[in-house]
């Protein structure tokens, strides 16, 4: 659970720099290049080539490609339909992606998981309830894909790296073979950037390079490292729960960041909700054992 945490704690920041210094005036796909190919050259001098077999190394590479590669340019062609809050709040429903993916995977549905997930979704929804507009269809529908991205790359990595079956894991630490996965993100975002972006927005100021930056190597090197490494210490309701756990963490760094208002009788009962979504989910864990 700890590096889920840690992670969250990190991409808490994540939104208002996007929103804030990036959305409108720097290329998106460039955006999610850099990011990406930071994250890559932080982890490429521990790749081991002659370790990993090819499948294995193609999986992880689609895993990053969809939870980082196309994820990110969701997200941030988002930010263009949507104001931070609003896009923080539409990601509420990725536990329940979480959720009937796991049991897509293993063709069996579990309703006691998609319960606790669909209560964590109730909760993110009381602390960031907004009345939709006519014109947030196009922003929902956008951030949807994003969030059906990252609950699959998760998804997908988390049962890469629990294969019983594959003997190269059984060799190999996080570390070693996630170079391959932000490789498959750096593949997505580059071809998009190079096919549809725009070299007259590329970062123009300090203040733009230093959110690529801290992007590229914080919340992407060591945010998504140490979320995909703790998805696979938990089980799979607790890994979609914590999915909203950056939602009441996000609307706070927002809130100073934009001086906005925080209603904080739905920020504690919808963190409350969450927490009980978390507890009756371990409580359904132990059932098990």
């Amino acid at each position: 659970m700890k590096f889920l945490w840690i992670s969250t704690l990190i991409w808490a920041f994540s939104f208002n720099l996007i929103g804030n210094c990036l959305t409108g005036v720097v290329d998106v796909y460039f955006s999610a290049s850099a990011r990406n190919l930071l994250a890559f050259l932080i982890f490429l001098p521990f790749i081991r080539l002659k370790k990993i077999n090819q499948m294995l190394a193609l999986k992880l590479m689609t895993a990053g490609a969809a939870q980082l590669g196309f994820m990110f340019i969701f997200l941030y062609i988002s930010f263009s339909h949507l104001q931070v809050a609003e896009v923080l709040m539409y990601t509420i429903f990725t536990p329940i992606y979480v959720s009937l993916l796991n049991d897509l995977f293993d063709r069996k549905f579990r309703s006691k998981f998609f319960l606790t997930s669909f209560i964590s979704v109730i909760g993110a929804g009381v602390i960031k309830y907004t009345m939709m507009q006519e014109s947030f269809l196009t922003g929902f529908l956008i951030v949807q894909l994003s969030n059906f991205c990252f609950a699959f790359g998760q998804v997908y990595y988390k049962r890469i790296a629990q294969d019983e079956n594959n003997k190269n894991l059984s060799e190999l630490k996080h570390h070693e073979i996630i170079g391959w996965f932000y490789s498959g993100a750096v593949i997505v975002s580059a071809t998009a950037f190079f096919i549809l972006g725009d070299m007259a927005k590329i970062p123009q100021n300090q203040t733009q390079w230093f959110a690529l930056l801290w992007l590229g190597i914080a919340a992407s090197g060591i945010g998504y490292y140490l979320w995909n490494r703790g998805v696979t210490l938990v089980d799979n309701g607790t890994m979609a729960i914590m999915n909203n756990a950056l939602i009441p963490a996000g609307l706070v760094i927002n809130f100073f960041f934009n001086k906005g208002e925080i209603n904080y009788s739905r920020l504690i009962a919808g963190a409350a909700l969450i927490i009980i979504s978390l507890a009756l989910n371990n409580y359904f864990v132990s059932l098990k054992k």
